[in-house]
């Protein structure tokens, strides 16, 4: 007798998936009601991404602000915690996260395997600097006069990102190396996604959602970066921009979002001179982790 399960296997459907925003810890629809095409590297099609509006920036940097004080306020060792989570549950993702990126950055399935490990790897790295990055950054300040004056780092608040959007390994390797150092120094993120393949930093929503990271630290929008990513960076409720994906020219260059920040005196950190180039693979240093850190300096009288 044939197995009726094994005997229908080979006209049996997919089920394809349908991706969401993240935003809040929740996954909603885009506010518009709408998806775009995200095709590979061939142009054959992938999936329906989700075509986020500037309504959903709003909702983001939001959904950021409320969770700005629970997460700046935990300890840097819980932080530490939640981000060496989110690398496990990555790594426990690996298989479907690599064929994401080989599939919507055309690179070959062992490349893609090894992008995947080093994003693992670069979450583990921020998760190690969480609790170590005041001694780095702050100071015992040497003073004249009969006090202690201490420096100590404090988050920005909410940071907005724009996502690298072109070139090998971007889509999640790129994302993670901007979205983590911000994370582990006590800033909310909102997130823009890659436009032309969004897929990896979509699914990044699910990982985070599982990691026991409060819902609101990371929000990811994806939709087409010239009508999302200036509404983030004039967003009068955002403290900070990375625009490591922001492009050459048109709404969505550096040089307009800058413009766009300069009303509200946001702290901008500009992309490389060649930001499709930008080696993401390379040790990254502790330049992104510091950029989103204010000092706060402390004078206390000696002896009291």
């Amino acid at each position: 007798m044939s197995d009726p399960v094994m005997s229908g296997a080979a006209a049996r459907l997919d089920v394809f998936k349908t991706y969401k925003l993240f935003v809040g810890g929740k996954f909603p629809r885009s506010e518009s009601g709408r998806v775009y095409e995200v095709t590979d590297s061939k142009g054959g099609w992938l999936a329906n991404a989700p075509l986020g509006t500037r309504k959903d920036v709003r909702d983001a940097v939001a959904a950021a602000r409320k969770a700005f004080p629970g997460w700046s306020g935990a300890t840097a060792y819980n932080r530490g915690q939640i981000l060496y989570r989110a690398a496990e549950m990555l790594q426990g993702r690996r298989e479907q996260f690599a064929a994401e990126v080989a599939a919507g950055e055309g690179t070959g399935a062992e490349r893609a395997a090894a992008l995947v490990d080093a994003a693992v790897d670069r979450l583990v790295w921020y998760a190690g600097w969480t609790d170590k990055v005041a001694q780095v950054a702050g100071a015992a300040n040497p003073v004249a006069g009969p006090y202690f004056n201490l420096s100590t780092p404090e988050p920005s608040g909410v940071v907005g990102v724009v996502a690298p959007q072109a070139g090998t390994g971007h889509s999640l390797l790129g994302l993670v190396s901007v979205v983590a150092p911000a994370v582990a120094a006590g800033n909310t993120v909102v997130v823009v996604a890659p436009e032309a393949a969004p897929l990896p930093a979509l699914s990044l929503g699910e990982v985070l959602a599982t990691s026991d990271l409060p819902g609101g630290v990371v929000n990811i929008v994806s939709g087409r970066v010239r009508d999302t990513a200036p509404t983030l960076a004039s967003h009068q409720d955002v403290n900070g921009l990375d625009l490591a994906g922001a492009d050459a020219g048109g709404p969505g260059s550096a040089a307009a979002l800058e413009a766009a920040a300069a009303d509200t005196l946001k702290r901008v950190l500009r992309p490389a001179p060649e930001p499709a180039a930008e080696d993401w693979t390379a040790d990254p240093g502790t330049g992104r982790l510091l950029a989103f850190l204010e000092t706060k300096t402390v004078w206390h009288p000696m002896g009291i």
